[in-house]
């Protein structure tokens, strides 16, 4: 009898790439670079190298110039590598060059930018019909403008008027067809969106609560703990992308709490439009709990990323507790001053509360939902304000 040999996938590979400019220093680049890494990880890809030049804006045709491509591409080739992801979006014009340059008949590397691996992750992570429809949306409205890449080998017949070659019907016939699916898509999201405002006002007069806040910030988990629920969480981002909402009583106080799918730097303006709907739970919200990973070195630039959706969202003026999250794995800067005091390095709960951090414009509170620290002050910070 024969043996049958299960062989395990290769584990696809990808480089990233990103521009330096005046508005981008190294630092910011490398910051971005990291959270392209971390979403690449996220799609189950492993990164081999980062690419970076500096440029005063992206090169209109590669993004980024000639010897740096060649570069990449000498990488990419010598290395076996599946994709080129770069940080930032690609106009169609450069998604084409750059395709040309990097594929041949012996080598099909995948060329990315951060929308097109965002709105991939997405489309893996959608779990009900409502988050399907609209990453599909997404996805088409991302393509749309894109699909003369598809045909480039017949580019060659196009003509002038009356000379109009079977490669351009092609794409008129593909565009007319991507037209409708968006079309089609857009009135289910309109049924979809009416069901959910339907069950929003069947809610009764309970407060709400939402928690938002970066991706990957640990909401999905405090859902879990305050609500004894089973929100779907995991060490990746974007884990949540629908809405979860449970009915709560806190000291004889009912309420509402709804999970909300995590926000992130240079979020694709079509998953942003395709998910307002998803958003209309922070909209309609009473109170909001903003989490953050204080574990995460770059959580100032993450609260204020969530803080400016708030304000496009216009939802920035509503009763807002900040609460730092993950304080059991919080490493502070040595270099702080207030931190110069060698007590101070443990950072306790107490010593936390002496921070700058606490001094913010709003309620500050400090826990770890994983190791369940310092939950009592939040709870009573929900009860207090949802009882009146």
């Amino acid at each position: 009898m024969a043996k049958l040999i299960v062989t395990a996938k290769r584990q696809e590979t990808c480089v990233l790439v990103g521009i330096i400019t005046q508005q981008q220093s190294r630092a910011l680049l490398e910051e971005y670079l990291d959270e392209l890494a971390f979403l690449a990880e996220t799609a189950h890809a492993l990164t081999l190298k980062r690419f970076s030049q500096s440029l005063p804006h992206p090169d209109s045709r590669t993004f980024v110039g000639s010897g740096k491509i060649e570069e990449i591409k000498t990488f990419v080739f010598e290395n076996d590598v599946d994709m080129v992801i770069f940080d930032d979006e690609l106009a169609p014009s450069q998604l084409r060059n750059l395709e040309q340059i990097f594929n041949n008949e012996d080598k099909k590397v995948k060329i990315l930018d951060r929308n097109n691996l965002i709105l991939d992750i997405f489309a893996n992570r959608a779990r009900t019909a409502h988050a399907k429809v609209q990453v599909e949306l997404a996805q088409y409205q991302y393509l749309l403008p894109r699909l003369t890449k598809m045909w480039s080998h017949l580019e060659r017949q196009k003509g002038g008027i009356g000379m109009r070659g079977p490669g351009e019907q092609e794409i008129e016939t593909d565009r007319r067809i991507v037209r409708d699916r968006i079309a089609f898509l857009k009135k289910e999201l309109e049924v979809i969106d009416r069901q959910k405002r339907t069950q929003r006002g069947n809610r009764g007069g309970l407060k709400r609560v939402a928690l938002v806040g970066y991706t990957n910030v640990g909401k999905s988990t405090l859902m879990n703990v305050l609500s004894k629920s089973d929100v779907f969480a995991e060490n990746k981002l974007f884990a949540t992308l629908d809405t979860t909402v449970r009915k709560m009583v806190l000291d004889n106080q009912p309420f509402l709490l709804s999970d909300t799918v995590g926000f992130i730097r240079k979020l694709p303006h079509d998953l942003i439009e395709s998910f307002k709907s998803t958003l209309d739970e922070v909209r309609e919200s009473d109170l909001l709990i903003h989490v953050v990973d204080l574990s995460h070195p770059q959580f100032e630039d993450h609260i204020k990323v969530v803080n400016d959706t708030l304000k496009d969202i216009e939802s920035g003026h509503k009763k807002t507790l900040l609460l730092f999250n993950k304080i059991d794995a919080y490493h502070p800067d040595p270099e702080e001053e207030i931190l110069a005091d060698e007590h101070l390095r443990k950072h306790t709960l107490a010593t936390l509360k002496r921070t700058w951090m606490n001094h913010a414009q709003t309620d500050v509170i400090f826990i770890s939902a994983q190791k369940k620290q310092n939950l009592e002050e939040l709870r009573a910070w929900i009860v207090r304000h949802v009882s009146y």
